[in-house]
């Protein structure tokens, strides 16, 4: 008998943290779903079923990650989906809130990294993924508060896949190139998608990355829906 594998996934929020956890649900995994208020994540808790566990844990706090992972110990697919951004000119943007962007964007990236792959070292095998956004590769005007978090975060992707994936470890960035369409968007009548990426189509492009033989690895996905140019 197949042993049951568990999720971890990191900044859960009612968009794509909620779809990751469903689609993890439903192939089987126990999910642990960890967000700073975990409080609101009891009805999507429910939802899901008995395989799910819900974690207080500040991404950019390293005592909470490595609590979050005592908790679970073994997990064969962390993703890092929190984020961090200021919108303004740099010159209106304050030393406080461009740190603090920073922080969870791309400090939290590097404490749940580091602690996933601690974790999976040993048995040699997990996917560790991160969740970037068009701001990974361009720095838009008004954009710099979360494009620099992002820029890093994908820096640090790209040195762990190097670092562990010789060691059996899957290392994956993802590009969502679009806004993702939430619980409280009205789509146009004559454009169903609303030019936004489902949440779940996104969730089970996650899941099928991690299904990837080894042989074949996807190491970047661009994903963006299909009247969006780029």
């Amino acid at each position: 008998m197949s042993r049951t594998e568990t999720a971890i996934i990191v900044g859960v929020g009612p968009g794509l943290g909620a779809s990751l956890g469903r689609i993890f649900s439903r192939a089987g995994m126990r999910v642990a779903l960890a967000a700073r208020t975990p409080a609101r994540l009891e009805t999507l808790a429910a939802e899901m079923g008995h395989a799910v566990s819900l974690h207080a844990c500040d991404a950019t706090d390293e005592t909470s990650v490595k609590a979050l992972f005592a908790a679970v110990p073994e997990p064969d697919i962390v993703v890092f989906n929190a984020s961090g951004r200021v919108r303004a000119s740099v010159v209106d943007i304050e030393t406080e809130q461009f740190e603090q962007a920073w922080r969870q964007a791309c400090l939290g990236g590097f404490i749940v990294g580091r602690e996933a792959a601690r974790a999976m070292l040993l048995r040699g095998s997990g996917s560790i993924f991160f969740t970037g956004a068009t701001a990974s590769v361009k720095g838009y005007a008004m954009s710099a508060g979360f494009a620099v978090g992002k820029f890093g975060l994908r820096a640090l992707a790209q040195s762990m896949a190097r670092d562990y994936g010789p060691k059996g470890i899957h290392v994956a960035h993802f590009i969502i190139d679009g806004g993702i369409l939430g619980p409280h968007h009205a789509p146009h009548p004559d454009r169903p998608e609303d030019h936004l990426l489902g949440p779940d189509s996104i969730a089970e492009t996650y899941l099928h990355v991690h299904r990837q033989h080894r042989s074949a690895w996807a190491h970047e996905l661009d994903l963006r829906p299909w009247v969006e140019s780029f």
